[in-house]
């Protein structure tokens, strides 16, 4: 189960990557949120697959399960969601002002 995991988690850092490399700043937003999504899968492969009973006091188990990668991961995904708003907010409102979201066009002259 380990192995699709980092099979899956790879495939989300190509996509993502390819999608930071292109010009439009809508897949740039995309290939972040592919990358952030990567790096979820990462974590909980990182923890393992594990099974066992919740760590409750009272119950009687012989594994217990870790629950401080399922924190970070969700926390992880909360950051993740606001950034990427925040990233789509902040292309759009380029687009809007600028009326292209072409990263070479957004540059500018004065650069070169």
């Amino acid at each position: 189960m380990e192995v699709l995991l980092c099979i899956a988690a790879g495939m989300l850092f190509t996509v993502g990557t390819y999608l930071i490399l292109a010009k439009s700043l809508l897949r740039i937003a995309l290939g972040t949120s592919l990358i952030s999504h990567g790096v979820h899968l990462l974590l909980l492969t990182m923890a393992g697959v594990k099974r066992g009973a919740p760590p409750l006091l009272g119950e009687e188990a012989q594994a217990y399960t870790d629950p401080l990668p399922q924190a970070l991961i969700l926390t992880s995904i909360v950051i993740s969601f606001g950034v990427t708003s925040f990233f789509f907010v902040l292309a759009y409102r380029a687009y809007k002002e600028l009326g292209t979201d072409d990263m070479e066009q957004l540059r500018g002259q004065g650069d070169e």
